[in-house]
């Protein structure tokens, strides 16, 4: 079991108010503690020491800001479909450290299937992003194939178990 899944990150031993707290905070992590105790028919202190602990059990893992991509001159994201060369694990490694230094990347996923992964990413425009995809992925030897997709919308943080 990797080092960063606790206890708590196994559903079963989460129980109905967990989840509530959970599908809350995912669905508003500013909410503040009263209100989300409200919800979940809790005191404020009982709230608390619940989202404490699923905070240090790993599983609640964290809070964000949603920032609008265009304060940054994001114009263009995409979907960046990678099929590597060959599946070898010093390949994947040194693809995986180079995805992690391009700032253009908002997240990258291993996956199954035709595609080893499917890189987001965020550029300024339609010459940024041949550009990226070029100079970022067709040069590097581990990869085989790419194709792009553009993304016209998107919904982050689709909450499953909020109730309202």
């Amino acid at each position: 079991m990797p080092h960063n899944i606790r206890k708590h990150s196994d559903p079963s031993l989460l129980d109905r108010i967990d989840r509530d707290i959970l599908a809350y905070l995912q669905h508003d992590a500013r909410i503040t503690n009263k209100e989300l105790a409200a919800k979940v028919g809790l005191a404020p202190s009982s709230c608390l020491a619940r989202v404490r602990r699923l905070e240090s059990s790993g599983a609640l893992l964290g809070y964000h800001a949603e920032v609008d991509p265009r304060v940054h001159g994001v114009t263009l994201e995409a979907l960046i479909a990678i099929r590597l060369e060959k599946h070898a694990r010093a390949a994947i490694a040194a693809f995986e450290r180079h995805v992690g230094t391009l700032p253009e990347v908002r997240g990258a996923f291993h996956v199954a299937g035709a595609n080893d992964y499917l890189v987001h990413v965020a550029v300024r425009d339609a010459g940024h992003l041949r550009d990226f995809a070029l100079s970022a992925f067709a040069t590097r030897p581990e990869v085989a194939h790419m194709e792009t997709s553009l993304i016209f919308s998107h919904k982050r943080n689709v909450v499953f178990g909020v109730r309202g």
